[in-house]
């Protein structure tokens, strides 16, 4: 049976502009706002038999503000950055230069000492392949919009490169249906979806 899951990404925990790798903050006033603006739209999702959200703070705490009960999951954990969790891309641009460089142009490398981008796609998928069925077998989970991007990169088939263009805002949503190496990304508008086979 073809598993349906969601992914939710978490409300944001500070600015974009001060986000940094590994930020494991927990929501701040801004993002507690933005989840009452959206909660009726999203409460729906909590419908899914099966429910999970990624361990950081802000993941938890949008999980359990929308009502989601939903169980941490490891597997779904932001890339694991190294001696540069903590710092902002600028900072570390600012004394690692040609290590940022090498991290952006190659997806195996990781100047950082922590997972490389193919590594983190890779680990994204293996959860993706690996989701149970349970009922009509709906999934959703709450997580980083990181990994959101890693999993489309993942069930697209796309190069890695293809990370650095994917944008997901927080509290948006995509859904994905398949079963392990077919996925497809499923869009809705209005009511009315369809399937785009990958």
């Amino acid at each position: 049976m073809p598993v349906r899951v969601t992914l939710l990404a978490a409300a944001r925990s500070t600015s974009l502009l001060s986000e940094r790798f590994g930020d494991d903050r927990p929501l701040d006033s801004s993002g507690w706002h933005q989840v009452r603006l959206a909660a009726t739209a999203l409460i729906p999702l909590g419908v899914a038999e099966l429910r999970y959200h990624a361990p950081s703070p802000r993941c938890r705490d949008t999980s359990e503000a929308l009502g989601y009960a939903a169980l941490p999951q490891p597997g779904l954990s932001d890339c694991d950055m190294g001696r540069w969790r903590g710092h902002t891309l600028a900072e570390i641009a600012a004394y690692e230069a040609p290590e940022v460089d090498r991290w952006l142009a190659d997806p195996r490398s990781a100047p950082h000492g922590g997972e490389s981008m193919f590594g983190f796609i890779s680990r994204i998928g293996h959860w993706l392949d690996t989701r149970p069925t349970a009922g009509e077998g709906r999934v959703l989970a709450v997580a980083e919009a990181s990994a959101v991007r890693a999993a489309l990169v993942y069930a697209l088939g796309a190069p890695p490169s293809t990370y650095w263009n994917i944008d997901v805002r927080p509290l948006s949503t995509v859904t994905l249906t398949g079963h392990q190496g077919r996925w497809s990304l499923f869009l809705e508008h209005g009511g009315t979806g369809g399937a785009v086979a990958v």
